[in-house]
């Protein structure tokens, strides 16, 4: 096997890459009208997400290729999350067309940013975006249980202040970076 390609086979990208093999499996579901293996293969998806950050830092596997990974990774199953939310659920999406929206957007905007800006998407994974993140998938989760319509809204605010800094972030380098915390880190670099 190629070295170039061992050394990108490590732990963190093979579970971030899971995202990638899943996404046909949740748009299958979806289309098929298979609720509870949609949830059950949706929580897999997010805990890979989780999982893969995790084992990037204590493995010492933290890479550019990595973070750009994970965020196109992301983008790919919100992106599927969204079409797959109409196909099960299409009066909720409907009705909080709005909302959904705002996390559609908020989604979207910032990758599209840093293409026109860098040429490339960008891969900061901010704390603000990990919170979005969180609370869009607790706030699916709750509103499939047959839970609060409220947890979405707060999602879609949460979602739209992560693209916000991001957007900001964007803006303020010159240069493209990877795994930037937040927007403070980036003001207190210009400080300097």
């Amino acid at each position: 096997m190629n070295s170039r390609f061992q050394s990108l086979m490590t732990l963190p990208n093979l579970l971030t890459s899971f995202r990638f093999v899943a996404a046909p499996g949740l748009l299958g579901f979806a289309w098929l009208g298979r609720e509870q293996a949609f949830m059950v293969l949706l929580a897999l998806v997010f805990l890979s997400d989780v999982l893969d950050g995790m084992a990037a830092r204590l493995t010492g596997q933290v890479t550019e290729f990595g973070a750009t990974l994970d965020s196109f990774a992301d983008l790919v199953t919100y992106m599927t999350i969204a079409v797959c939310s109409y196909w099960l659920w299409p009066e909720l999406v409907t009705r909080e067309l709005l909302y959904v929206g705002l996390i559609v957007g908020s989604c979207l905007a910032p990758p599209a940013a840093g293409m026109v800006k860098f040429g490339r998407l960008t891969s900061y994974h901010t704390w603000l975006v990990k919170l979005a993140a969180v609370a869009v998938g607790f706030s699916l989760f709750i509103l499939i249980l047959g839970g609060p319509v409220w947890p979405l809204h707060l999602a879609a605010l949460v979602s739209l202040c992560a693209s916000l800094e991001e957007l900001a972030i964007t803006a303020l380098l010159s240069d493209p970076q990877s795994n930037v915390r937040s927007l403070w880190d980036v003001l207190g670099k210009h400080r300097q």
